[in-house]
């Protein structure tokens, strides 16, 4: 593809990087940001400059925040009484979105897959555990939200052992959610509904 100068070549080559972005939109994008006003695409600029150095990630459920503790934890009006356990802050925020659940989280970070090399110290697994034995736990349900996938029931799998010796009711989200789907491209209302409909976990 020829370009008019070298720096809508270069602009349309990092924008091309981003996930589903190909060079026709990212040209798209680029020449759509060339006519807007300076203040318009410097604001752009440095939204993602801050989005880079200054996201920080929930030192108690791992969600993405702007401080230390995010606000979900912060939130007291929150169900201290279930936790629902997620893989990535995507499916999180999917969750949040049905306004079915009004519990805490926390964030794995991904599933259990030894063929890609991830093994379960490399997920928040033992913080979570830590988080149920705390003197001050009030965590009564462990609600799992895990995609299904081979690599999801393995992880529920090996957290449900863990979390057997708790005196802790383990439930799943029902699968209403298609096998071998990711939460993330589920649509709200069969998201909600499969939040609604938890059952108790069977491994």
């Amino acid at each position: 593809m020829e370009y008019p100068s070298k720096l809508i070549e270069d602009a349309v080559n990092e924008i091309s990087k981003l996930p589903g972005i190909g060079k026709k939109s990212a040209l798209r994008l680029a020449l759509h940001l060339l006519k807007q006003d300076e203040d318009r695409t410097q604001s752009l600029a440095d939204s993602l400059v801050n989005l880079r150095t200054k996201t920080q990630y929930c030192q108690v459920c791992h969600n993405i925040a702007d401080a230390p503790i995010c606000a979900i934890c912060q939130n007291r009006q929150r169900d201290r009484s279930i936790i629902c356990v997620v893989e990535t802050a995507t499916d999180l925020i999917a969750i949040e979105n049905t306004s079915q659940y009004r519990g805490l989280y926390h964030v794995l970070g991904g599933v259990i897959s030894p063929l890609d090399g991830v093994s379960p110290s490399d997920l928040a697994i033992d913080s979570l555990l830590q988080r149920m034995n705390a003197d001050d736990s009030e965590v009564r349900e462990v609600l799992l939200a895990l995609s299904a996938t081979m690599e999801g029931d393995t992880t529920a799998f090996f957290i449900t052992k863990k979390l057997k010796p708790l005196d802790v009711k383990i439930t799943s989200i029902a699968r209403g959610v298609p096998i071998g789907s990711e939460l993330e491209y589920t649509d709200e209302i069969t998201l909600g509904r499969s939040i609604v409909g938890r059952k108790a976990y069977e491994g």
